[in-house]
């Protein structure tokens, strides 16, 4: 039985992975946390990984949960880094985000969860159900505006270059957020967008059935 040490995309929780089937291995979520004052990302990921409990398991992030699992495997060594509808490195970071990073458009103009945006956003996030927009809905309204901050901060300053090893990326063929033109994945869900593991959970679960055993 392997453990899966599971990390969100930004500002979600654990019900974006409530379809995803694990088999006999055994899920554990890592919760975001309220970011420490000018904490950088490597020392957040430091307090993250104090959650992990077991050596050598599998790490698991979708968008930006599975950059901080490439931050995390900076200091432990995972069996197996999972990426869903996330980048590896900069050189996959769309060019859009990276000009918005070097114009620090952030500190312009502070990205918060403005509810007029909320169409493009769920155009972007690929949402398709009723259920996936009241549950998008819910978390615009429930996120931690330090944490927003913090969170839109360290994505746009990312520079991590290391590619760590054992790591599998499954991505979205009509990914808004992180377009595949930029993405080197080892399996595509041609149809799918960001909300892999919500709305294509049929096509990941055969992935990691495949991952897994």
């Amino acid at each position: 039985m392997k453990h899966i040490y599971c990390i969100s995309g930004f500002g979600a929780d654990e019900r974006v992975f409530k379809y995803l089937d694990f088999g006999e291995n055994e899920f554990h979520f890592i919760p975001w946390k309220i970011p420490e004052k000018k904490e950088t990302i490597q020392a957040y990921a430091g307090r993250m990984r104090e959650d992990i409990l077991h050596p050598t398991p599998v790490l698991m992030g979708l968008s930006f949960g599975g950059m901080m699992c490439v931050e995390i495997a900076k200091i432990i060594t995972p069996e197996k880094i999972i990426l869903l509808s996330s980048i590896e490195t900069i050189h996959e970071m769309p060019l859009s985000m990276r000009i918005a990073g070097k114009l620090h458009i952030n500190k312009l103009l502070p990205i918060r969860p403005y509810s007029f945006l909320a169409p493009i956003e769920n155009y972007n996030l690929g949402v398709e159900t009723k259920e996936e927009k009241e549950l998008i809905k819910d978390y615009r309204k429930n996120i931690n505006l330090k944490y927003n901050s913090w969170a839109v901060e360290q994505i746009l300053q990312w520079k991590n270059v290391w590619k760590p090893p054992n790591r599998i990326h499954i991505h979205g063929g009509k990914d808004h957020i992180f377009p595949i033109k930029y993405i080197n994945a080892d399996y595509i869900i041609q149809d799918g967008g960001h909300l892999l593991p919500m709305n294509r959970a049929n096509k990941v679960n055969k992935i990691l059935e495949e991952i897994l055993n």
